[in-house]
């Protein structure tokens, strides 16, 4: 049956979200229609609405979530209806060379390369005043319900909190990942964070996790301190109260750099910034944040002759359908917090002042 719910949808970039009633199409071969029972709003959501991600409209935004699985199509061996899933914005296909690598966590299926705004046979399974409307890297979860490909949704633990663990959607499992597995701390070692959303403070908390014993928060918002040091930072830098360049500061407050830095803002400064403030032989530094379109970066390859290593992490390299449920069974298991990370509840129809949360950093 085709469903009609409630659903956010972006008709044009720099305009508000519309609550729409849409037409959600049940599940074809080797998909799952998902009831939504909570989001997170993410930078990179906002980074459509402001155009610096470029993707089709009218779109149906959201990809950090935790639902439950309402019916599957044909084919779906993986789960089935009631279970308790979180969507995968980096599916995992099991068949491609990402996939098949230990290295590698990037399935060649995802949606964010190319950006079609489409399920993966070409097609959309959302309707609104009758015309089709884009799914956003395969999830698109401002909605009540959702149709996503089985390889692109992890069935968890059926006692696991959806309005917590949807954090392991993206937020929490990106900045966490990005410690522990992209850039793999050890113990001992100093690290900077630079940018202390939701996705920098789950840096912190993977840095700290691996025994990192400094870890020194950079941000220009100097709200976001006091939780960046319960979640586990030695020091908190503010760029605005420095005459000179940041990565001196932080150079000079380590003696020699940094062993690994993390660049969690997307800003193109603030990349090139931390790759300098990491040791300039064995220091490694890895973007994290969604570089914005049509932007370049130049920078002396020096920095980088001399031995630094410079990294991309996306979903914190997790394999995803593997990982996420072993990322809530560990939440479970209270071997992290995720409480913390959550500022606001609020309702879908209030979704426009969420965002208006997230533009002023609150």
């Amino acid at each position: 049956q085709v469903i009609k719910c409630k659903a956010a949808v972006l008709w044009e970039a720099n305009k508000p979200f519309a609550i729409e009633e849409v037409e959600v199409a049940p599940p074809k071969t080797h998909e799952v229609r998902i009831k939504i029972v909570a989001t997170g709003i993410c930078r990179s959501d906002d980074h459509v609405v402001t155009g610096a991600l470029v993707m089709p409209f009218p779109i149906i935004l959201g990809h950090e979530a935790a639902g439950v699985v309402e019916s599957v199509g044909e084919g779906v061996t993986s789960m089935k209806p009631g279970d308790k899933v979180i969507p995968l914005f980096v599916p995992q296909c099991g068949e491609c060379s990402s996939c098949l690598s230990t290295k590698g966590n990037l399935c060649s299926k995802n949606d964010i390369c190319s950006a079609a705004g489409l399920m993966p046979d070409g097609t959309t399974r959302f309707t609104c005043k009758g015309k089709a409307v884009h799914h956003f890297i395969g999830t698109s979860t401002f909605t009540e319900y959702t149709v996503v490909h089985e390889s692109a949704a992890a069935k968890i633990d059926s006692a696991a909190p959806l309005e917590k663990v949807c954090l392991i959607g993206c937020g929490f499992s990106t900045g966490y990942g990005a410690a522990v597995q992209t850039a793999k701390v050890e113990p001992g070692s100093t690290c900077a964070v630079f940018g202390l959303g939701g996705v920098g403070l789950s840096v912190v908390m993977g840095c700290k996790a691996a025994g990192a014993s400094r870890i020194i928060a950079v941000d220009i918002n100097k709200d976001k301190f006091a939780k960046a040091k319960e979640l586990g930072a030695t020091d908190c830098v503010n760029p605005k109260d420095f005459k000179k360049p940041v990565e001196e500061v932080l150079t000079e407050m380590t003696s020699h750099g940094v062993d690994y830095s993390f660049e969690v803002i997307g800003r193109t400064e603030t990349m090139t910034a931390a790759l300098a403030c990491c040791h300039n032989n064995y220091g490694v530094s890895v973007i994290v944040g969604v570089p914005p379109a049509a932007q370049k970066i130049s920078f002396d390859p020096m920095l980088l002759f001399t031995g630094r290593t410079w990294k991309g992490s996306v979903f914190g390299g997790w394999k995803s359908k593997d990982s996420v449920p072993k990322l809530v069974a560990d939440y479970m298991k209270k071997k992290f917090v995720l409480d913390p990370l959550i500022t606001h509840t609020l309702p879908l129809t209030k979704i426009n002042e969420g965002f208006e949360l997230l533009r002023t950093g609150k």
